[in-house]
């Protein structure tokens, strides 16, 4: 998703000084074990967020909005990667069930989650742009932005790895 890494990069840029990348101490094993441990769909949604958390903590200057921003643009990462490969797998099964629907008048699963997925990245960026706006030019408009890409980016990574809900 291109889109996501620039806005990552811009948001990144803006900020001058702060907490070197090299300096924060991340892991994506906080989220992924929470994950892990998460047995329905409202405990693994309280996993988001949880690296960058843990990254603010524990690393010097991580309350800062660089190291903020920092933290935050880290998990984003491994939300976008993990949104990327629940995609692609979902699109593989959902053209396999197409093909074992064809000529029932069914309409298309693989068409429908395109669609959706097309929909729903500008709308993600709109609505992070407005929450980075939220802040009026300010030092935290960075770090806003960037929290609510991981988190709509996180939400919608669970809803394609659960596309039924949990039901």
């Amino acid at each position: 998703m291109k889109p996501l890494a620039a806005a990552t990069a811009a948001v990144l840029a803006a900020s001058a000084g702060g907490v070197p990348a090299q300096d924060l101490l991340y892991s994506d094993e906080h989220t992924a074990s929470c994950l892990e441990a998460g047995e329905y769909p409202d405990a693994r949604k309280a996993c988001i967020g949880v690296s960058a958390n843990a990254c603010m903590e524990d690393s010097p200057g991580g309350f800062t909005t660089v190291g903020m921003a920092g933290c935050l643009s880290l998990e984003l990462d491994y939300w976008d990667r993990r949104l990327n490969a629940s995609y692609r797998d979902l699109m593989r099964r959902e053209r396999r069930d197409d093909a074992e629907m064809a000529g029932t008048g069914a309409p298309s699963r693989a068409q429908a989650l395109r669609a959706m997925q097309r929909a729903w990245i500008p709308f993600r960026d709109a609505s992070c742009a407005y929450a980075r706006a939220q802040w009026g030019g300010g030092t935290g408009g960075g770090p806003a932005e960037l929290g609510c890409l991981l988190q709509m980016t996180a939400e919608q990574t669970l809803a394609l790895e659960d596309p039924a809900g949990g039901n």
